[in-house]
């Protein structure tokens, strides 16, 4: 793994002197039926930080990174984004086109669709023209890379190569806050380290990451590791 990547086991700066850019505060998310996902969880991460979160199936990861994108609400608590309140965002799906990129276990391409249109779409309502959407997802193809591929159906690609294709999608807007739930998971080393190379780069344009992984080899790359248990944070990092 090359030493760019391996960098980014360096401490981050402290966490009082950034803006906060994730903010969970007592926050609580009950399913129907009464399954307690999140207990009371209390969250910053500043902005720029690479945090990975880790722990147990069914412990509350996917959850948080469900909150955090505006994708779910809390059943109490309060989730700030760039100081912003969730619940007072009208328009959601505009927060999350502009703010935040997405990167799921599950791929949800458009399987009628070749790649570089998935990734051209998520870009349409944005101030773009076809012209930069088209370039914008090419370069973002070969940054993955996917180059010669372009017209590809997801159908026609292997489950690795459409998590890239994923990837870059959830890049394509410059978003702010990346959050990734086992985005290596499907992928072989190779294309793992691509990927990771990827993420070290955005961040270094100052985008804030916060990844669910089981990989204890890449959670150990980031700024700090956050362990959850039972919808709780058992240790807030390190």
């Amino acid at each position: 793994m090359s030493e760019a990547i391996r960098a980014l086991g360096e401490p981050a700066a402290a966490e009082g002197s950034q803006p906060c850019e994730v903010d969970f505060d007592a926050v609580v998310k009950v399913y129907p039926g009464g399954v307690r996902a999140l207990d009371r969880v209390d969250l910053r991460i500043a902005e720029g930080e690479y945090v990975t979160v880790t722990g147990p199936s069914g412990c509350g990861k996917s959850t948080m990174l469900h909150l955090a994108a505006a994708l779910d609400v809390p059943t109490s608590g309060t989730v700030r984004i760039g100081g912003r309140d969730l619940s007072a965002i009208p328009d959601l799906s505009s927060f999350r086109r502009n703010q935040v990129g997405l990167i799921f276990q599950l791929h949800n391409l458009i399987p009628g669709q070749p790649i570089i249109a998935n990734v051209e779409a998520v870009m349409f309502g944005t101030h773009r023209s076809g012209h930069e959407r088209r370039n914008r997802a090419m370069e973002l193809l070969a940054r993955v890379d996917l180059a010669g591929r372009e017209h590809r159906l997801p159908t026609q690609l292997s489950g690795g190569e459409r998590q890239r294709v994923a990837i870059a999608r959830a890049l394509a807007n410059e978003p702010r806050l990346l959050l990734a739930d086992e985005p290596t998971g499907s992928l072989d080393p190779a294309a793992a380290d691509l990927v990771l190379q990827l993420f070290e780069r955005v961040r270094r344009r100052g985008v804030t990451i916060v990844m669910v992984t089981h990989d204890p080899g890449i959670a150990r790359l980031a700024d700090r590791t956050i362990y959850m248990r039972e919808g709780r944070i058992v240790e807030p990092g390190l």
